[in-house]
C-alpha cells in the first residue's frame, strides 16, 4: 500500500497536502512542495505514534517501508 497526498491550492495562495489513508493528517505550505514535505513527515511521526501507542495501523502501510528478513 502506498500513501495518497492529494494537494490543493486556497484561494490566498497556500497549498494544502492530506494524505487520505491517515485520517486529520494534513498540513499547509507556502509551495506545493512544501507542504508535501511536511506532510510526509508528519506521516512518519502519527505512524510511529500509533505503533508506540499499541493503536492500529494498516499492516499494508508497515509492508510498503519494511520487510522482516
Amino acid at each position: 500500500m502506498k500513501l495518497t497526498i492529494e494537494t490543493e491550492q486556497e484561494s490566498d495562495g497556500r497549498w494544502i497536502a492530506e494524505v487520505m489513508e491517515l485520517s486529520g493528517v494534513l498540513l499547509y505550505g507556502a509551495t506545493r512542495e512544501e507542504a508535501i514535505h511536511a506532510v510526509q513527515v508528519l506521516s512518519l511521526r502519527v505512524i510511529a505514534d500509533r505503533i508506540e501507542h499499541g493503536d492500529y495501523v494498516d499492516p499494508g502501510i508497515l509492508d510498503t517501508v519494511f520487510v522482516a528478513a
